[in-house]
């Protein structure tokens, strides 16, 4: 369970987790329209021999290793009137019944049915009495492969702290071999006592008073970072890598509109390599590859729907502020904007385009990334949060005022080596994360074994055809294959020193 220290001269409580107050967002905005949790949908290839009851043997696995990720075990305490963020406690039983179940598709057992599945189950919340997570083992499969849905609250963890809870799952090799799996009954888990309402408000308390304390410390840089990236006249270049080209408001699109409780979902994956080699031929990364692939998806989409929009579409980008080596389940993250370039046809220009824009974001990143606050006092925010989620839900303020970013694209890094669960090897990675309304659409890629698996979750409502954006990003790789390398640029001659004039602000 993460702790924060106390600060100064104030206890902690150990038995006491608290959220940052991104985590705690996730929370608060969270409706049935919006439910806040991302996952994954995968497929596994039974290992030799397998026969049994997969979804038993999960259990009995996840109990014997519930300690290796204090997501599986800790629950929410709320704050006596609201008046500080819920803390986290660990939970004084977890059921694995509960949290793992088994689903068995109708014949045929298609992939479209998977979607579906994966679809229906996205759009539930999670129990928020109970550790905030579930995993599903789907059969039936006309393949043969067996199916597995898993999901966690985003207030829990972000994208890189998913994949720290997939190494406490999963192993690298297939060393369970292909023992029957009719498996032993989950060991209970130990009971454990919960700390008390009155324990829990106390130390939520002084845990706002010592983010008071720091906050205050760290103004004055906060300050600086906000006047750098948005005061013109003082890093104009900032403000615009930030608001994505500086524009202030997106386009607006079929995509972004109040959003429905049903959702559509849909997949695609293409091969590492090639992504790689297309970055590399055009001295871009991956997610400029990435972004690129997109645009020209959403290109596509739009205009066979007569519904392109002049302006360039802009992405919100999650940029992860997580350091090195932390693996902490929590959300360390912050939020940028990119142009789409939906309004160029060449997949080319779109992907220099993109490539010039991002070189530009990552040097503003790297000057305020540093004083983004994941932490902030919590006093009043969860009636605020609350209530203006409940506003903005009901009043279907997103069918009528601008966008700030028409869809949300996020590229988590995954795993280089294929992992396994008893034994039965991890075929696909395909991520499933949060539309929201204004965004009906989100695009989150998963790099994994050499694979670069993304999923699609959209509102049904606003996108039926999800499937088809997807099958646009497959072929929108073989565009920029086809197109080729750009011609290599003459060597540039050095340049010759100029005479600096008396008074030359460059004069040494």
């Amino acid at each position: 369970m993460s702790e924060h220290a106390a600060g100064p001269g104030l206890a902690t409580d150990r038995a006491i987790g608290f959220m940052n107050g991104l985590d705690a967002l996730f929370l608060y905005l969270e409706s049935p329209e919006t439910p806040m949790h991302v996952g994954s949908m995968h497929l596994f290839e039974p290992p030799e021999g397998f026969i049994g009851d997969f979804a038993a043997a999960v259990r009995a696995h996840l109990g014997a290793r519930l300690d290796r990720a204090d997501v599986l075990t800790r629950r929410l305490a709320p704050m006596p009137l609201g008046v500080a963020n819920p803390a986290w406690i660990r939970a004084a039983e977890v059921d694995l019944d509960h949290h793992v179940r088994r689903l068995r598709l109708p014949p045929p057992g298609t992939m479209a049915q998977f979607h579906d599945l994966v679809g229906s189950l996205h759009a539930r919340l999670l129990d928020r009495t109970r550790p905030l997570w579930e995993m599903v083992v789907v059969e039936g499969l006309q393949s043969g492969r067996i199916g597995f849905y898993a999901k966690v609250h985003h207030a829990g963890l972000d994208g890189q702290a998913g994949v720290a809870l997939a190494q406490a799952i999963y192993e690298v090799t297939a060393r369970h071999g292909a023992a029957s799996v009719d498996g032993p009954a989950p060991a209970p888990v130990p009971a454990r006592d919960e700390p008390g309402a009155i324990r829990v408000a106390v130390a939520g308390l002084r845990h706002n008073a010592t983010q008071l304390v720091e906050l205050g410390a760290r103004l004055p840089g906060l300050a600086r970072t906000i006047a750098q990236a948005v005061l013109p006249g003082v890093s104009g270049a900032s403000a615009g890598a930030l608001l994505g080209g500086g524009d202030l408001l997106a386009p607006r699109t079929p995509l972004n509109v109040a959003i429905s409780r049903r959702r559509a979902f849909a997949t695609v994956s293409v091969r590492l390599e090639r992504a790689r080699a297309i970055a590399q031929a055009h001295d871009a990364s991956l997610n400029d590859v990435v972004l690129a692939a997109c645009g020209d998806a959403l290109r596509g989409w739009l205009d066979a729907r007569g519904a392109l929009p002049d302006a360039p579409m802009l992405a919100a980008v999650p940029v992860s502020l997580r350091q090195k080596g932390d693996a902490q389940s929590n959300t360390q993250a912050m939020m940028a904007r990119m142009s789409l370039e939906t309004q160029r046809d060449d997949p080319l220009e779109r992907l220099r385009r993109i490539r010039d824009a991002s070189t530009r974001l990552k040097g503003t990143l790297r000057e305020v990334k540093g004083s983004v606050p994941t932490e902030f006092p919590s006093l009043g925010l969860p009636w605020l949060g609350n209530a203006l989620a409940a506003v903005w839900g009901r009043t279907r303020l997103a069918n009528r005022l601008p966008p700030l970013a028409n869809i949300v694209v996020s590229n988590v890094p995954g795993p280089a080596v294929p992992l396994y669960l008893l034994g039965a090897r991890m075929l696909t990675y395909w991520p499933v994360s949060i539309p929201v309304h204004s965004m009906a659409l989100n695009v989150t890629v998963q790099s994994y074994a050499g694979s670069l698996d993304f999923g699609l979750i959209a509102c049904r409502r606003a996108v039926p055809d999800v499937d088809d954006i997807a099958a646009r990003i497959g072929a929108a790789f073989d565009a920029l294959e086809s197109a080729g390398a750009p011609p290599k640029r003459a060597p540039r001659r050095p340049a010759r020193p100029r005479r600096r004039a008396a008074g030359d602000p460059e004069a040494a």
